[in-house]
């Protein structure tokens, strides 16, 4: 992220049949930092903040009810997200460090027509998790 851009004001978000073992799971395999986690009195993750560190972050919890007895409207293992990457090698040391760990391989790194290196896994929940170098195009106006 450049010195100048504002912080992330958008979330990607998701739920998790076993959030704490998921968020072990982003942090060891893709490289995410956890920045905060809330427990309830039963240790159950009920929200979670991992940073990118190249920019911006995801949150998640516990699939469960909440308090008023509402439920989360995205299945466990429903996410799909793109990372951007620092560089090709990058891309390539996520790809092998989540295979190693546990991800199923999608596509293993490859290079784009647009100029991007990429690389697909599911995390062991099922989420389609996509890394790449393409960074998007830069907005106008």
């Amino acid at each position: 992220m450049s010195d100048n851009a504002p912080p992330p004001q958008v979330w990607p978000t998701l739920r998790a049949r076993d959030a704490r073992a998921l968020i072990d799971f982003y942090v060891s395999a893709f490289g995410f930092t956890e920045t905060v986690a809330y427990t309830g009195d039963d240790g159950v993750v009920h929200h979670a903040e991992l940073a990118w560190p190249p920019g911006g972050g995801i949150m998640l919890g516990q699939d469960r009810e909440d308090a008023s007895g509402r439920h989360w409207s995205l299945a466990p293992g429903t996410f799909g997200g793109y990372a951007v990457t620092r560089d090709a090698a990058h891309t390539d040391e996520i790809f092998a460090r989540a295979v190693d760990a546990g991800a199923k391989p999608i596509a293993e790194p490859y290079d784009t027509d647009y100029g991007s290196h990429d690389c697909t896994v599911l995390d062991p929940e099922g989420n389609h998790w996509q890394f790449g170098t393409y960074p998007g195009h830069p907005a106008t106006g």
